[in-house]
């Protein structure tokens, strides 16, 4: 904070260089210590400039990334919470989804208390304690800001339609997802379906169901809700055992902000983008270029 060299801050502490360097190192892995590029890159703006126009969004946000064997995650996430921060407001109310890049995303997000803000969960948990758990993702947020955190006290995936719809009618879960549809902001990514997505390796869909998806022509989810390469909900008894809010429902959130990006993504956000017509979306460079290149 004081604009000290590695070398001065270790002669102040009476440690050596390189400890300093460690310690730095580890206080940006845990989000303690950040660096932020205020300067414009004209690249990266004519690129969003061009996904705008050919997506009709609103706004694209890019986030440089170089080297396209490299993991987009933690540049999108960086990219994703500072755009957040900006946009919290007092009497807010934000619907939030899930995903190792929102959850790498909450470092970078400017926490302030604020008035009467509600962060809503836009699907339900994981029953086995998970990193990415969407119930932890949304209360994490929510004491950023010391908001209200309205959860989905029912498992994301449940054994049958019949089970969703009795949760959803006599649980008052239905209530959380009209609150979530009546706010003014929604947070969300989107998922691949190969063996590397999130969904899969953290053990919520097994091989035989992931195969099944794929079968129906999934490509991908929106808060476990399985889309086509067009981005129409396919048929499948899955899409009907979801406790999430609806896609249609989603669609009607003002803002809607998409944040995903990675070479097997390319398909699902090309999706996700016909199917909710987001307003914002958040990506790395690689991904942004590929989705301009592939337009038609």
């Amino acid at each position: 904070m004081e604009g000290e060299t590695q070398s001065k801050v270790a002669a102040l502490l009476g440690i050596n260089r390189i400890t300093v360097t460690r310690l730095l190192s580890e206080a940006r892995r845990r989000g303690e210590a950040t660096i932020q590029i205020k300067g414009e890159l004209a690249s990266l703006v004519s690129l969003q400039r061009d996904l705008e126009t050919r997506f009709g969004l609103e706004r694209a946000i890019v986030a440089p990334l170089s080297d396209a064997k490299a993991d987009p995650t933690p540049v999108i996430a960086a990219a994703a919470g500072v755009h957040i921060s900006s946009l919290m407001r007092a009497g807010l109310t934000i619907g939030v989804g899930w995903g190792r890049t929102l959850h790498e995303s909450l470092p970078h997000i400017e926490g302030r208390n604020l008035r009467d803000v509600r962060v809503v969960s836009l699907l339900g948990g994981i029953m086995e304690a998970r990193r990415f758990n969407p119930s932890e993702f949304a209360w994490r947020f929510a004491e950023l800001f010391e908001a209200d955190g309205y959860l989905v006290p029912a498992p994301a995936l449940v054994d049958s339609a019949e089970a969703r719809d009795v949760l959803l009618q006599q649980s008052g879960l239905d209530h959380v997802f009209k609150m979530a549809q009546s706010g003014e902001i929604a947070v969300f990514g989107a998922g691949g379906i190969s063996e590397t997505s999130t969904t899969y390796q953290q053990g919520h869909l097994s091989e035989k169901e992931r195969k099944s998806l794929t079968k129906a022509g999934a490509v991908g989810d929106v808060l476990y809700n399985f889309i086509d390469a067009d981005g129409r909900r396919v048929e499948h008894p899955i899409n009907n055992r979801v406790i999430s809010i609806s896609l249609d429902k989603l669609a009607h959130i003002p803002k809607r902000i998409l944040v995903s990006g990675g070479s097997n993504k390319i398909t699902v956000i090309r999706a996700a983008l016909n199917a909710l017509a987001p307003t914002t979306l958040v990506t790395d460079e690689i991904t942004a270029r590929t989705l301009v290149d592939s337009a038609p």
